[in-house]
Order: C-alpha cells, then sequence, then structure tokens
C-alpha cells in the first residue's frame, strides 16, 4: 500500500504519519527506490494510533501502548494504568472546564449588554 491509501483506511493524514515515523513511533520499511512500504501491520499500528490520539492519549502514551500492544507477555495492569491516568486527567479538565463555564455564566448574566459603556465583566475582569 502506498501512504495514500493507508492514510485514507487508518484515518491519518499523510503528514501524521510521516511525522510518526519521523519521531520514531511507527517504523516503517521501504524499498530499495526509498519509497515507503506499508503492510497489514502497519496499518494496523497506524489505526490503532488514530484511534487512542482520538482518545486524546499523548504521543508518549501512544508509544507505550503501541509498545504493550507488541508484547504478547504485556500485564494488562500497565495498559489499565495508562489509561486511568489519562481518564483522570480528563476528568480534572472537565471540572477546570465546568468551573469555567460557571464563572463565564456569570460573567455574561451580570453585563446589561445595552449600547451603554459600562461592562460589568469587563469591571470584573479588571479588578486586582
Amino acid at each position: 500500500m502506498n501512504i495514500g491509501e493507508v492514510s485514507d483506511r487508518s484515518g491519518l493524514p499523510a503528514k501524521t504519519i510521516r511525522y510518526y515515523e519521523e519521531i520514531g513511533l511507527i517504523e516503517i520499511p521501504r524499498d530499495p527506490n526509498g519509497y515507503r512500504r506499508f503492510g497489514q501491520g502497519e496499518l494496523e499500528q497506524l489505526s490503532f494510533l488514530s484511534r487512542a490520539r482520538g482518545l486524546g492519549f499523548s504521543i508518549d502514551d501512544c508509544r507505550a501502548l503501541l509498545r504493550l500492544l507488541r508484547d504478547a507477555e504485556r500485564a494488562s495492569a500497565d495498559v489499565k494504568t495508562i489509561a486511568t491516568r489519562h481518564l483522570e486527567a480528563i476528568e480534572r479538565k472537565i471540572r477546570d472546564l465546568s468551573t469555567m463555564r460557571e464563572t463565564l455564566t456569570e460573567l455574561v448574566d451580570s453585563c446589561v449588554g445595552d449600547h451603554s459603556p459600562q461592562c460589568e465583566i469587563l469591571d470584573r475582569l479588571s479588578r486586582i
């Protein structure tokens, strides 16, 4: 398969595939002429990366997950540790975003929103 076909099938842009190769996240065999040669294994790894990145896993987490995927003697506890740590980070972000939403809602509700220059949003943001 060529990079265009693998890109279509994996859901990753060709530029991202090249980047993943450049940083050593995935190894792609080359033909004698230098062209990348994608097989089923590379497609599966790239599809895996597409799904993992879609869930927000970092490049480092993806690297660790790929290592575990390739290790037939892996402990599922190691995989769960990575996923649990990522889930906890997502939950923290959700809490932070919820707090931001509440604060911003209060600011928006406090503003009259008419044609006068008085703006409670700017006043509150300017307070020391």
